[in-house]
């Protein structure tokens, strides 16, 4: 894992700018693939390193500021046709990540054991501060009228950008700090040790017995883990930037709406969380795969609207935010629907199946609205 992101990388270099025939399209669409399995696997490193829930938000903070630099690169050179894309980018990272990945790390978990487990304090609060995002950033520009359009006016932008900062940063401090014990995996009655001496005496202690039995890496593998990440992570990006062209290319030939391309975007750059997510439910820690699903929605909406509030100053164009009848819906369904599965703490495979349904629909209806 550590030739891939090199390999990676020089593939991203050479072909930065430049129109790729058909063989090579299909090299970068490997070396991306690898790029995207190699995050993972220096993510969960990390993660075994630091300890939950600090591995989590490494890779979903990582990921996400790579995300909004791609966004806005993106936005700056396709001018009007990209007035929509921080929205349909941002709307399809909150239903991937909480239909999408929820979905899939609960499917997993259920299939190894008939319910799955997770801390609802923790958890409903990150819904929470996902649905109060979203709802500021994503819903509320359909029905202001300071501006014209489905948008916010300079003002509006310049609030909903400090209060997504202040809420992210809140609920960081939140996960880390002052309530870090919400956020770690819950040891259920066949995990626990046979005898009272053989309990973890604190919360760190039960983080590392979930993480399992392996040494944890050291300091030098870690940094190592690390650096490797962030090369990783930048060629993701990067070679989605290079795939876009291709991607919308297919995208108009086959009659498809624009909105797709967002939704292709986000399904690359959320590849990682993703298959950690569905790892850590195999590993049966399914606290650790929502926490990578809603902090990444979180950090997606928390980091984006910021930086794209300043860059608008720049950007020519208008910037279209809100949503459309069809994903208000949507994007409505998947809040209750969520708090729903959330609030008992324990999942069972039918909630698994309504959020992969609810997947579905979003996935269908982005092609055939």
């Amino acid at each position: 894992m550590v030739a891939v992101p090199l390999l990676a990388l020089l593939a991203l270099v050479l072909s930065w700018g430049r129109e790729l025939p058909p063989v090579l399209v299909i090299i970068v669409a490997v070396l991306l693939a690898g790029a995207v399995l190699a995050a993972v696997h220096h993510a969960e490193v990390i993660a075994h390193r630091v300890g939950e829930p600090f591995g989590s938000l490494v890779l979903a903070v990582a990921v996400t500021v790579i995300e909004v630099a791609l966004i806005v690169s993106l936005m700056i050179s396709g001018g009007e046709h990209s007035a929509s894309l921080a929205r349909d980018t941002v709307f399809a990272a909150v239903m991937i990540t909480c239909n999408g990945i929820v979905g899939l790390s609960l499917l997993r978990g259920t299939l190894r054991r008939k319910v799955a487990v997770f801390n609802a304090e923790g958890t409903g609060g990150a819904l929470a501060t996902v649905a109060t995002l979203s709802t500021l950033s994503l819903a509320l520009p359909t029905f202001t009228t300071s501006a014209k359009g489905p948008a916010f006016s300079a003002a509006q932008l310049g609030f909903a950008a400090v209060v997504s900062l202040l809420l992210y940063g809140l609920f960081v401090l939140t996960q880390t700090v002052r309530h870090r014990d919400y956020f770690l995996p819950v040891t259920t009655a066949e995990d626990a040790p046979a005898t009272a001496e053989a309990a973890p005496a604190t919360a760190e202690d039960a983080a590392a017995d979930a993480e399992g039995h392996a040494p944890r890496p050291s300091a030098r593998a870690t940094m190592i883990s690390l650096g490797l990440l962030l090369v990783a992570l930048v060629t993701v990006v990067g070679l989605a930037k290079v795939e876009s062209p291709v991607i919308e290319l297919a995208v108009s030939s086959a009659g498809l709406p624009q909105a797709v391309v967002g939704v292709v975007i986000a399904l690359l750059v959320l590849l990682p969380e993703t298959i950690a997510a569905v790892r850590a439910a195999k590993r049966d820690q399914i606290q650790i795969s929502l926490n990578l699903a809603l902090g990444s929605a979180m950090a997606s909406i928390g980091l984006t609207i910021p930086v794209i509030a300043v860059a608008s100053i720049w950007l020519t164009g208008p910037l279209v935010l809100g949503l459309g009848a069809t994903h208000l819906v949507l994007l409505g369904l998947t809040f209750v629907v969520t708090t729903l599965t959330v609030v008992p703490g324990r999942a069972t495979l039918l909630q698994s199946g309504v959020h992969l349904v609810l997947f579905a629909a979003f996935l269908f209806l982005a092609i055939s609205p």
